[in-house]
């Protein structure tokens, strides 16, 4: 089989585990999964009502062009509906990009750690991966500029990031953007965008037609709560979503999805509930690391990476045989740490009692 080299050593993503399968290894009634950053207040209402009203034929293709879904969105960011492509989650987006933009002889530029599936798609498009570290959770911008070359294709920036949950802000990143050569797609992964509540934070789609060079990502799965029917979009200056089409796969963004995000972008009173339960919870866990002195990111996002000062595939471990599935922090470039999603206040107790009897146990270990 004459398969690409790169495929042969690398590994498929690997998600968080089911809720029924830890259920069934570790003998457990209730398990709470805080792994995967979903958004633990379910969906607005009127999702709900949409697709429980939706009168559709299984057996006929979705809208290719999301045109109900397209105009919604176009209205809601006051943009052009040629300014916006759809995806089956943004990272299906991703793929989409790394497909049109990357191949042998050219580069890409991103932060470590980030989001797995830029390095990922560019490994198995065959371009170069220059991974800038860093800094105290954030991004090396500065770094990132002076890794650029003639060959560079795209570069990837995550804010808020994941793991670290660390944001840029709208001074800094409009530097950063003046900086990057014109030829160069620049991506902004704005995932956790609507759960910043930093006065600084940019509108990242007020830069798009100012830079020609720029591609803003957007999810439905986190605040609004989506994700298994995996509905993401663009928005870019129209020539960029031009020539983006044609990679795109024809269908791609199933008929209930496209139903369910025209009415959860309707719904702005809930997100805004959403937010505001995310910094309440938040708070609870910044509490919990100050009282035993753990070393945290302050997070924009709807997740904080905790650091233990041990290994954190066994924090991980204890956690789930306790009913609580989090993330290790040693897939995620942090090893000592774990990455928790932010639940609702019930859940948040019980996964930091948790984390109390851990350090308890564990006292002459952890530091």
């Amino acid at each position: 089989m004459k398969w690409k080299e790169q495929l042969l050593s690398l590994a498929p993503y690997k998600p968080g585990r089911p809720i029924e399968s830890v259920k069934k290894e570790y003998g457990l009634e209730k398990v709470v999964k805080l792994a995967s950053n979903e958004n633990p207040f379910g969906t607005s209402p009127k999702v709900v009502t949409a697709l429980k009203s939706a009168l559709t034929s299984f057996a006929i293709y979705p809208d290719g062009y999301a045109t109900n879904l397209r105009t919604a969105v176009a209205e809601f960011l006051n943009i052009n509906e040629e300014q916006l492509i759809f995806g089956n989650g943004a990272d299906n987006l991703i793929q989409i990009i790394s497909r049109a933009f990357l191949m042998p002889g050219k580069n890409t530029v991103m932060a470590s750690p980030t989001f797995s599936q830029y390095k990922h798609n560019a490994i198995i498009d065959g371009a170069e991966v220059r991974e800038i570290p860093l800094l105290d959770g954030e991004h090396d911008l500065e770094s990132m500029v002076k890794a650029i070359d003639e060959n560079t294709a795209v570069v990837w920036v995550c804010s808020p990031n994941n793991p670290t949950g660390v944001y840029i802000s709208k001074e800094n990143m409009t530097a950063f953007l003046n900086k990057v050569p014109k030829e160069t797609l620049v991506v902004i992964d704005d995932a956790y965008h609507d759960y910043v509540v930093a006065d600084d934070f940019y509108n990242a789609e007020d830069f798009v037609n100012e830079y020609r060079n720029l591609i803003v990502l957007r999810t439905f799965s986190k605040i609004y709560g989506i994700a298994s029917l995996r509905v993401g979009y663009g928005i870019a200056h129209q020539d960029i979503i031009r020539v983006l089409e044609p990679a795109r796969e024809p269908f791609n963004v199933n008929t209930l999805g496209q139903i369910a995000a025209v009415a959860a972008i309707d719904d702005q009173e809930y997100v805004v509930h959403c937010r505001q339960k995310n910094r309440e919870g938040m708070a609870q866990f910044e509490q919990f690391c100050e009282e035993h002195k753990l070393h945290y990111f302050p997070s924009q996002a709807n997740f904080i990476l905790i650091d233990f000062g041990t290994s954190g595939d066994e924090v991980f471990q204890y956690l789930l045989k306790k009913g609580y599935i989090v993330r290790s922090g040693n897939a995620l470039g942090y090893a000592s740490s774990v990455r928790v999603t932010v639940g609702s206040a019930e859940e948040n107790n019980g996964v930091i009692h948790a984390m109390k009897q851990y350090l308890a146990e564990n006292a002459s270990v952890t530091k």
